[in-house]
């Protein structure tokens, strides 16, 4: 299993795009803009982070439950406000993800979001907010948050990966190959992330799939092959396939299948994508298994390669 991990997503690491990077002893605040979280969740992330030479502070309505939500609308979007206001706050790490930040976006104009460009760190729901950063023309990191920083305790391959990425140490990663894969070259914005999630912003102010130039990265979980396969014909309904350069195909998990005669999810992706005239990259470390999940810096500028013999990506200065 190691012996795979690492070549799955081989590290070597390039110089930092510009962006609001963090020096040790930078402080992080921790808010929860989506799920209610608990206690020992966010201690065992803020101990990881501390390890890693960033104080942190904690939003006031972090702990919050209302609904299922960690607080309400208001409380959650008084933490955001508050960490991305406060000079001395250098990055947001949320406490996880769930559901509930797109709530937030009804009430955050991307002037804001421009004003105070901040490092936000999430995935899944989170995905929410990363569009909206990209939006912004800010970047953001699609990566780990405090259950898993808990969990391993930071001393993984991903997390030690996500570290080096907060202080703007860029990995390139190279990936094996598959047998899906389409080869080509690809230069454009990383974007995307759940799939689910960023779907629901069609049409709105944050819909990223509006910007030009996307190498466009995707995963989700516990959606069937069905609604998935909605997803993927609604970017193509919308005109917006010729914004797209590149196509991640990251982890898909917890879907019933065999469904609609696939056998899986990337059978019925490759039976679609095959047509676009583009690359696509399949089986990209990223996604809601932790240990498949290395961080991606959404709203920056890649280089997406699939050749035969694996894909890489890499960030341009």
């Amino acid at each position: 299993m190691k012996k795979r991990r690492l070549l799955w997503a081989l590290l070597c690491w390039a110089t930092a795009v510009q962006a609001q990077f963090l020096s040790v002893g930078d402080t992080i605040a921790v808010i929860s803009p989506s799920s209610a979280t608990d206690t020992a969740t966010i201690n065992g992330g803020i101990r990881t982070l501390q390890r890693w030479g960033f104080p942190c502070v904690v939003g006031k309505n972090a702990l919050c439950e209302y609904h299922g939500f960690a607080g309400t609308i208001e409380e959650r979007l008084d933490d955001l406000l508050w960490a991305l206001r406060t000079p001395s706050v250098k990055a947001i790490m949320c406490s996880r993800g769930g559901d509930g930040a797109a709530h937030l976006l009804c009430h955050l104009p991307l002037d804001t979001l421009r004003r105070y460009p901040k490092l936000i760190v999430g995935f899944s729901d989170i995905t929410a907010l990363l569009c909206a950063e990209a939006k912004a023309e800010n970047v953001s990191i699609h990566g780990s948050m405090c259950y898993a920083l808990n969990t391993y305790e930071g001393n993984d391959t991903v997390s030690q990966t996500l570290r080096r990425m907060l202080q703007g140490d860029l990995p390139v990663y190279q990936v094996v190959p598959h047998p899906f894969n389409i080869s080509g070259h690809a230069e454009g914005v990383v974007i995307g992330g759940n799939l689910s999630v960023f779907n629901d912003l069609a049409g709105s102010d944050f819909d990223p799939l509006i910007l030009p130039n996307i190498i466009l990265f995707m995963e989700d979980t516990g959606e069937g092959m069905s609604k998935v396969d909605r997803m993927l014909h609604n970017i193509e309904m919308r005109g917006l396939l010729p914004h797209i350069r590149a196509i991640i195909v990251g982890q898909f998990t917890k879907y019933k299948h065999p469904e609609n005669g696939f056998d899986d999810m990337y059978s019925m992706l490759h039976e679609y994508l095959q047509h676009y005239g583009i690359p696509v990259a399949y089986n990209f470390p990223v996604g809601h298994a932790h240990l498949a999940n290395f961080p991606l810096l959404t709203g920056a500028t890649a280089t997406l390669d699939v050749t035969p013999d694996g894909v890489t990506l890499l960030y341009r200065q």
